[in-house]
């Protein structure tokens, strides 16, 4: 019997896991020994990081035409428990009836999602997110249909919970997603005293000139202390009238995590080893947003990005299937990190490295991003492009954004 390995997910981790796994198994010449098995509830990508733009219910690529030009094996179901003694996922399909699924070697990467503190009231209840497809889908309908109510400081005002990464690129989409309506108000919200405290000081001028442009205004220094139907009061006690809140602030890894021994860090991610090995359950790799991992030797950790998923899925894959094979593994670093920001209809800006140097902003860095989120994020089509593109090693920074300034 073949031996297998095992990936939960088909985020960009583990899309990339499977056809890295997949990639060095035929090189070796290993396909009838070595199989790559994938469960999902859905042979899909969710394009997450495009879920702040409208139309979010077409944020999606079909997997099952490259997996089965790949020889990767699909499964649907969802993961409900892990068994790292047995090796063994006990896993529910769409039917609700239970099954196991065994392995010699597993590779979880089963992402995050975001964090809603019951501690806020009214959260769950009544904000919207764009974590997921079918809330970010939501969201869109509720936007849509906001034309329809009588006109009101309520109706045109929307507020944007969280001044992060996500927060900022929604809040800067607003403007033109709500075209439809008379003089819309945005607010941006953060308990945090400056915008976007984890995207460095570097481009937050930038951020602040374009927010300002767009007519987006921020209040920061007070997180949110409730959320109704009819708006949200701020923990200063201020209260805001909206028909639309919009929580982005904060994501934890999946679940899972706490079902393998060893530890984990405040996002609830395993701390890895760099061949992103779970150092106590040995037959198992982390990937994505599931790992803490070292990215170099600064101490700088991986980020829960798309960015960083991309390489962690194909080390993962990579060193899975050497480890099965007897092949040399390939320690995962991320010597490429440029963070770029997309900001509405002000443009985009890019900077670069853990230090968060600007490097474009504006038109040309708008253009970037544009490729980035409707081409360059997408797998290939192709069988032989998309495992030749899933070698582990990794453009540096600079010649990334070469690279992608060529291509615009």
């Amino acid at each position: 019997m073949p031996t297998k390995i095992v990936i939960l997910g088909t985020g960009f981790a583990g899309l990339w896991s499977a056809l890295a796994a997949q990639r060095l198994i035929k090189n070796t010449n290993q396909t009838k020994n070595v199989k790559v098995l994938v469960i999902s509830p859905s042979p899909t990508l969710v394009l997450r990081p495009r879920l702040y733009e409208a139309d979010a219910e077409n944020m999606t690529h079909p997997l099952a035409p490259l997996f089965e030009a790949t020889g990767i094996e699909f499964c649907q179901g969802t993961a409900k428990k892990i068994d790292p003694e047995a090796r063994i996922v006990h896993t529910r399909s769409a039917d609700g009836s239970d099954f196991e699924v065994s392995y010699n070697r597993l590779i979880l990467a089963a992402g995050s999602s975001v964090v809603q503190p019951e501690r806020i009231a009214g959260l769950r209840e009544h904000a919207f997110d764009v974590d997921s497809l079918e809330s970010a889908a939501k969201l869109d309908a509720h936007l849509a249909n906001l034309q329809f109510l009588p006109p009101s400081t309520e109706r045109n005002t929307v507020i944007v919970c969280g001044a992060g990464f996500t927060g900022i690129e929604l809040a800067a989409e607003l403007p033109k997603r709500l075209g439809h309506i008379t003089s819309p108000r945005i607010i941006l919200v953060d308990k945090a005293e400056e915008l976007g405290p984890e995207l460095g000081s570097g481009p937050r001028p930038v951020i602040t000139q374009a927010l300002r442009n767009l007519g987006v205004e921020t209040k920061l220094g007070s997180g949110i202390q409730s959320i109704d139907a009819d708006g949200v009061t701020l923990m200063s006690g201020e209260r805001i009238e909206a028909k639309t809140a919009i929580w982005t602030a904060g994501v934890q890894a999946t679940p899972l995590t706490h079902q393998l021994p060893g530890a984990r860090d405040t996002l609830s991610r395993v701390l890895v080893d760099q061949d992103l090995r779970a150092p106590s359950a040995k037959d198992i790799f982390v990937t994505g947003d599931a790992a803490c991992a070292l990215a170099d030797t600064d101490g700088h950790h991986a980020l829960m990005s798309c960015q960083h998923a991309l390489l962690l899925g194909r080390v993962a894959g990579h060193n899975a299937a050497a480890d099965l094979l007897g092949e040399t593994p390939v320690p995962y670093s991320q010597a490429a990190y440029i963070c770029c920001l997309d900001l509405g209809g002000w443009g985009a800006v890019i900077s670069e490295g853990w230090d968060r140097k600007v490097r474009i902003s504006g038109e040309l860095a708008k253009r970037v991003k544009c490729y980035i989120n409707q081409k360059l994020i997408y797998p290939p089509r192709d069988a032989e492009e998309a495992l030749n593109a899933a070698s582990p090693t990794g453009m540096d920074s600079e010649q990334l954004l070469k690279h992608v300034l060529q291509a615009v």
